[in-house]
């Protein structure tokens, strides 16, 4: 359970970055965001997902971590 809380601390972390770095350039890509059709928004989650599930295989699997 720490672990989890931990890895939720890091994603927040890293979300947050991006609007503390580039706050005008994050509202521009919101924007763009906010007009992109469901059905591309959708594919994107899902590569990102699918990305995500590489990661976290790769790293289970092998012995460079």
């Amino acid at each position: 359970m720490k672990i989890l809380f931990l890895l939720v601390g890091m994603v927040m972390i890293l979300e947050g970055i991006p609007y503390v770095a580039f706050p005008e350039s994050m509202r521009d890509w919101l924007r763009i965001i906010s007009e992109m059709k469901a059905e591309h928004l959708r594919l994107m989650g899902l590569v990102s997902m699918a990305a995500g599930l590489v990661v976290c295989w790769f790293v289970q699997r092998s012995g460079y971590f």
